[in-house]
């Protein structure tokens, strides 16, 4: 191989490299006449600019390794560097020649050795691959073989360590072929990729053996792998693949190699070939795109769990400290010795401020009634019972009040979770924010919800699956609710020391050794708002029971659906919920409840109360309203503004009058709506006529309005409010009116004469084309019976029963459409 490369040096004008001789004595070259002559000349610029160093007759060109950093090439793009002169001036900069060289004049000092005859030209630093070229001038008879022979015994010798990596030494090599110089961005590797070129313009290139190529590169550096093109690959030019142990030996290959000519002696084929070499990655970056993009089923699931880990990792632990300073904002706030001190000296000016303030509603009278209520729900929260807790009662029966203010007023941590916001929400993405909300779980993402369907959509049509970059609701409620659970956790453990006497205890048996330190979650609102399948209420049962029976938290729901135990006990099969329903109050309690709110409001003011005279009126008025606080708060500050309380009375009459005519009688029916507007109007005028305010359940469900499911139907009434289901013993026994103040509503709604009247004739006709419908299906089955050919003995008793039913059914047609025909009459004398 060597006679190969002495051949193709000879073929272009280079005399031939003989063996090294050490006995010709060299002179050294001035260290002026090198830094004067090193500097970037113009020769430089135009060998730069030409891509190629033109040599002359007499003159070699060798290649200096490692002198430069390679894998700081990326400084020459900064502003300061980003010029070859500016990176040179800094190396000089740093030049320590006492520990390791920098200067690239000083290392090509070092690498001659002295008594070389020769005269330096020019220097060609090769930033990017960590070298230079050095062109010289031969002044005596001696070789370019020569001259790289007594180069690398001197540095052998004396070994040239740079400053970057004191572990490796510079090397020098004779260039053989015609370098090109170029300055684009191309990073050295230790792959190179040989292309193989006719050496004449007409000629042909040869497919170099394995064996030349060894012969060729190996005296540059130790080789890994030489991978010749596939014979059936239709790129050309042909090439073939040589990997070096290290990419500084690649470098040095290539730049004294390319461009090297293999004449047909050396393998080159007929006319020569030859060879041109540029680095080639190990692994690309377009390999890894193309491989990407090739791959979808593969790479968007596995960006997509990637993103996930990345969420659980980094935001998780946020979201849980954000939700831990919600829940214990209150009793910062509370046990802050300064907002101790402000709250005294402002109460000593009789203002209100924080927990000293007075009984603003006068609710003073509703809690002494309901002392025994709350005594129950302090012990419960006490005790160890992995159980629910339910406040159950009608709008108005201050259940919130009853928890928040009197039983949890001392309570050290409570959160409470309002379901009306959540449900009242549109969409997914306000449903994650509302609830994200009332847990403090920040930072929450829920506008990405919408741009991750969008992705899951456009994954779907490209693999056939969803990638899973967006979260249901079911799945965002389900994180939420988790880091509530491990926030309200992490605060009950937090009040352990070493130093108590239960500290061998795991969390587990301590969560359950004491159970009042455990915060307590109040969920309110529950089953607002409800559906047949609620994904909102479903995961929030279900965390709830989580959180009792791991013994977390107490949970207390506040509920006016009478229906609650059928959500619960999917989530506790097996327990019994403890229960507290809220009524109205007593006519005393309430009379009580209005002259203490009337008392505190003439404090407030400075004005006189209202005379015992003035009120005689009182006791009636309450006994209309009932016991229902949020309607004798209404009437006292009527009273308040100055109306006598029959007028407040009539005005809160006249209220409820026009909203159950908006929801129940005028309102469009819709198919989602469980009762029609007959049915409604039938229930408000048999509970006007009652004599006890009250009808037999089993009495309403026989009628003929609610023979089809009637249950059902009363149930989404009682549901809306508008009646109320007494039930003895779990099972229904009486209808009454939603609120007390209903039955006023509903005796004066059938006063309304024609509005009565229109609806009863409403409901007469309703009536009649049900019996008409009915009588029509038994005519059919008669006339079918009466094609018999021979009428059977047997079928003569349902012969006679069908007769019966349409006979009765007739009657009744009869007798509503009497009743029909009288209310025109009245209607069109009144009209």
């Amino acid at each position: 191989m060597m006679r190969a490369l002495l051949i193709g040096r000879a073929s272009r004008g280079y005399r031939a490299l003989p063996c090294w001789k050490s006995s010709p004595a060299y002179r050294v070259p001035k260290p002026s006449l090198i830094a004067r002559q090193s500097t970037l000349s113009s020769s430089h610029v135009s060998s730069l600019e030409a891509g190629h160093i033109e040599l002359e007759k007499n003159e070699g060109l060798i290649f200096v390794n490692n002198i430069f950093p390679r894998k700081l090439q990326w400084l020459l793009l900064l502003g300061p560097l980003n010029g070859t002169q500016s990176y040179e001036k800094a190396l000089k900069r740093i030049n320590r020649p006492h520990l390791a060289a920098s200067d690239p004049l000083h290392i090509v000092r070092q690498v001659f050795p002295q008594g070389l005859d020769i005269d330096i030209k020019d220097i060609i630093p090769r930033f990017r691959e960590g070298g230079a070229f050095v062109k010289y001038a031969r002044k005596s008879g001696a070789t370019d073989s020569e001259i790289e022979a007594a180069i690398k015994d001197h540095l052998e010798k004396h070994p040239i360590r740079p400053w970057f990596n004191p572990f490796r030494q510079a090397t020098a090599s004779s260039v053989h072929g015609r370098p090109w110089i170029e300055d684009l961005y191309r990073i050295p590797s230790s792959r190179i990729r040989v292309e193989f070129h006719p050496a004449e313009p007409d000629g042909s290139a040869a497919d170099l053996t394995t064996e030349v190529l060894y012969s060729i590169f190996r005296r540059y550096g130790k080789l890994r792998d030489i991978e010749r093109q596939p014979p059936d690959s239709k790129v050309t030019p042909r090439y073939a693949l040589i990997e070096f142990s290290r990419p500084s030996n690649a470098v040095t290959a290539k730049n004294c190699v390319h461009g090297f000519t293999i004449p047909p002696g050396g393998g080159g084929g007929k006319s020569g070939t030859r060879v041109k070499i540029k680095y080639e990655r190990k692994i690309r970056l377009s390999m890894i795109k193309d491989w990407l993009l090739n791959h979808p089923r593969l790479v968007i699931p596995a960006v997509a769990a990637l993103i996930a880990a990345i969420t659980v990792t980094v935001f998780d632990p946020i979201r849980t400290f954000f939700i831990k300073m919600k829940i214990k904002a209150t009793l910062h706030a509370e046990g802050s010795k300064i907002m101790q001190w402000v709250r005294y000296q402002v109460s000593k000016a009789n203002i209100y401020f924080g927990q000293n303030k007075s009984d603003v509603r006068g609710l003073t009278a509703i809690w002494e009634d309901r002392q025994d209520d709350i005594n129950q729900l302090q012990s419960w929260l006490t005790e160890n019972a992995e159980t629910f807790i339910v406040i159950h009662g009608p709008r108005g029966s201050g259940k919130r009040e009853l928890v928040l203010d009197r039983t949890l007023k001392n309570h050290r941590y409570k959160l409470v979770i309002d379901c009306k916001q959540i449900q009242d929400a549109k969409g997914d993405t306000s449903k994650i924010a509302r609830a994200a909300s009332q847990v403090g779980y920040r930072p929450v993402f829920s506008w990405m919800n919408s741009i991750s369907s969008f992705i899951d959509l456009a994954a779907q049509g490209m693999i056939g699956t969803k990638a899973g970059f967006s979260e249901t609701l079911d799945a965002q409620l389900s994180n939420i609710w988790q880091n509530t659970a491990i926030a309200l956790k992490s605060i009950t453990l937090e009040n352990r020391k070493k130093t108590d006497t239960d500290a061998q205890l795991t969390d587990e048996e301590y969560l359950e050794a004491h159970p009042e330190l455990r915060p307590v979650v109040v969920i309110d609102n529950y089953l607002h708002n409800n559906l047949d399948s609620n994904v909102v209420y479903d995961k929030l049962t279900e965390w709830a029971a989580g959180l009792t029976t791991g013994n977390i938290a107490h949970v207390i729901f506040l509920t006016t659906d009478v229906s609650f135990s059928k959500p619960l006990s999917k989530a506790l099969p097996n327990s019994v919920f403890r229960t507290i329903s809220l009524g109205d109050c007593s006519l005393d309690v309430g009379r009580r409840f209005v002259l203490n709110h009337l008392e505190h409001e003439a404090k407030s003011k400075n004005k006189p109360m209202q005379s015992e005279e003035d009120l005689t009126e009182l006791d009636s008025c309450i006994s209309v309203l009932g016991g229902r606080v949020t309607d004798l708060e209404f009437m006292a500050h009527r009273i308040e503004a100055g109306e006598t309380p029959r007028a407040a009375v009539s005005r809160i009459i006249e209220q409820s009058a026009s909203e159950i005519l908006k929801m129940f009688i005028l309102s469009p029916e819709t198919d989602s709506q469980q009762w029609s507007h007959q049915q409604a109007w039938h229930l408000i005028k048999t509970l006007a006529h009652s004599k006890d305010g009250s009808v037999s359940y089993n009495q309403v469900v026989q009628s003929d309005l609610f023979k089809s499911g009637g249950q059902s139907t009363l149930r989404a009434l009682e549901q809306a409010e508008l009646i109320s289901i007494v039930t003895v013993n779990g099972s229904p026994e009486r209808v009454k009116p939603g609120r007390p103040v209903y039955l006023a509503v509903f005796k004066r709604l059938t006063e309304n004469r024609p509005l009565s009247g229109r609806l009863d004739l409403e409901i007469l006709s309703q009536l009649i084309s049900k019996e008409n419908k009915s009588i029509g299906t038994w005519e059919e089955e008669l006339l079918l019976l009466g094609k018999l050919p021979k009428q059977p003995r047997e079928i003569m008793g349902r012969i006679q029963w069908l007769l019966n039913k349409v006979y009765s059914s007739q009657n009744k047609i009869g007798k509503y459409e009497a009743e029909s025909a009288a209310l025109q009459k009245v209607l069109s004398s009144e009209h």
